[in-house]
Formats: C-alpha cells, structure tokens, sequence
C-alpha cells in the first residue's frame, strides 16, 4: 500500500483526491461506489500497476478527501463525469481503460455515452445499463424512484435515501465502523428494505446480535479506514448519487436510444442484489443488454459471489479485467 501515492488535482470546480500506482504507458481508471472509496481498488490497483499498467482511483465527489458541494443538484451523471473528465486532463491521459463498479459503473457507462473518446475499454462490474441512465427496468411513463417505488414501495432503500437528512440521522445513531461492515458483509440477494421505524441504525443492532467474525477478505483495518473516512466527512455526498438519480435521467434524454458503443466486459456476482432485480437477468442474457451495448464482448456471472465482488475476490477479478483490456493495450 506505500507504494500508492496520493494527489490532489483541480478539476472542474472542486478539489479531487487521485490515487495512483504504476507508470505503465496505459492507464487503468478505477470508479468507486457506495459507500466506498477509492480504497475499494487497493487489489486491483497493485496487481495492475505490477503487470505494467498506470492504476488511477480518485475519490468521487462528495466522498473521502474529494470536496462535497453542499448542493444535492450538484451530483448529476452530468456533475461526475465532467469531474473525470477533467481529472484525465489534469493527468495527462487522454484515453484511460475503464472499472467501475456500483454507482461507479453508473458513472462508468454515463462516461462511455457521453465521452467514449476518453474511454480505450470498459470493465463493468454488478450495474447493468438500462436506457434511460438506470441500472433496472424502467417504466418509460414514470421517473426511476417512481418506478422503484411501485416495485418495492417505500421501505426500498433508494427511496429511504431521497429525503435530504432522514438518512443522515439515522446513520449517525449508529457505530460508522459497524454500519460499514453490515454494507460489505451483506451477502442477501433480496431487495434490501428497511423500515423507517427500524432504521439502518435497529439493523445494526439486530446485526450485533448475530454478529460473526469479519469474511478472510476483509480486515478491521479495511473497516477502520472506510470508518475514519465516512466519520469524517458523513454519507450526505453519496447520499446525493441516489437523490439526482431523477434529475440524471431527465438530463440525459437526448442520449436516448445512443447505444454504448465501446468494447465492453460485463462482471456480476450471482449473489449480487443487482442481478435479482426483477427482469435483470434476462435482460442480461437474452439480448436486451447486448442491444444496448453493442460491443459488449463477454458477460461473467461468479458463483457464489456477492456485491463488492472486487474486494471479495480480488485476484479472480483482476484477471478477468487483465484478460479484457491487454486486447487493448500499448505494444
């Protein structure tokens, strides 16, 4: 981890932590989700940078050492990848590979539509993309939280996490160390609901009761860090990805029916939640995705795998993105 270093570039209005490893001659940018860092990448950046490539992963908006804009407006699809984009420039890279994974994969697929001349190869992780900027299915004549909401009703955390500081408090009842390790460790593939009389703060201790010692891939000084971060700067910025969620949709409709048009390797755990959305699995494999993704190359489902797959099993998932993207790479 000491070989990594640490950075600070302007770009876009805000100040973005980079972290980077390696001086290949092709760059591999790592996008994060919720409620992670860049730190999420740490495996992927080492062993890449080890097989001769420049590793970058900065903290997204709102997240880590990265500033948050107080505003909830400021975190549109539009907002983050306006953030990359000039991070890239800041760095010197006109054409990176990219990873992304969770809300780092919405990103990531919002990147390859608005700017596939940055993007040399994507590898994305556990969101599909859905016309119409989501990572499920969509009923054309509602708004996605709408959509979700008629699916799942209220209790479906995307629409827990809409009203500005409900969630805020309700997180700040709870040890930010054990609310990060119920995130990471969760391995239901059901729809996460939580009721607001329960709260995530009721699951934590419900969690406590049952509690089992941490997975072998994840350590109390991975939570730690995550805690120290998150204690920090509180979840308000990630928080925000969820309630522009409507407002990126909106935005983004004139690049409605624009397929994603660079190569791209799809990864999924089969234990992942995002993948028992209903209607995404068969969207995924029976033509949908590939309408919407034309030259997408590979889709890999890993058994017995939950959602932060690249933390869970880091060395299987770093193969299969050095597998892609070396097709792609600098003689």
């Amino acid at each position: 981890m000491e070989k990594i270093e640490h950075t600070t570039v302007r770009t876009n209005g805000i100040n973005m932590h980079v972290a980077s490893v390696g001086d290949g001659p092709d760059t591999v940018l790592f996008i994060h989700g919720f409620p992670e860092l860049w730190y999420s990448w740490r495996h992927q950046m080492l062993s890449l940078a080890a097989l001769g490539y420049r590793a970058v992963a900065p903290d997204l908006r709102g997240y880590g050492g990265t500033d948050a804009p107080p505003r909830v407006e400021s975190y549109t699809a539009f907002h983050v990848v306006g953030d990359l984009v000039g991070m890239l420039d800041a760095l010197g890279i006109e054409r990176a590979f990219v990873v992304g994974h969770d809300w780092g994969a919405m990103i990531a697929w919002f990147l390859c539509l608005f700017r596939p001349d940055r993007v040399k190869a994507l590898v994305n992780t556990s969101v599909s993309w859905y016309p119409g900027g989501t990572w499920f299915p969509c009923d054309p004549e509602k708004k996605p939280v709408e959509s979700i909401r008629a699916t799942y009703g209220d209790d479906y955390y995307v629409c827990r996490f809409q009203e500005p500081g409900e969630m805020e408090e309700d997180f700040a009842k709870a040890d930010t160390a054990k609310l990060i390790q119920l995130f990471l460790t969760s391995r239901d593939p059901g729809p996460p609901c939580v009721p607001k009389d329960l709260g995530f703060s009721g699951m934590i201790k419900l969690f406590e009761q049952h509690q089992v010692d941490l997975p072998f891939w994840l350590t109390n000084d991975d939570i730690n860090y995550y805690a120290t971060q998150f204690g920090r700067t509180g979840f308000t910025g990630g928080l925000n990805y969820y309630r522009c969620l409507d407002l990126s949709s909106e935005l983004s409709a004139p690049w409605d029916g624009v397929p994603i048009k660079v190569p791209v390797k799809f990864i999924v755990g089969d234990l992942d939640l995002t993948y028992h959305i209903p209607g995404v699995k068969e969207y995924i494999h029976g033509g949908g995705f590939k309408q919407a993704v034309p030259n997408l190359e590979e889709v890999v489902v890993m058994e017995g795998v939950a959602h932060f797959l690249q933390q869970e099993k880091p060395q299987e998932v770093t193969a299969h993105i050095h597998d892609f993207i070396k097709k792609f790479s600098s003689p």
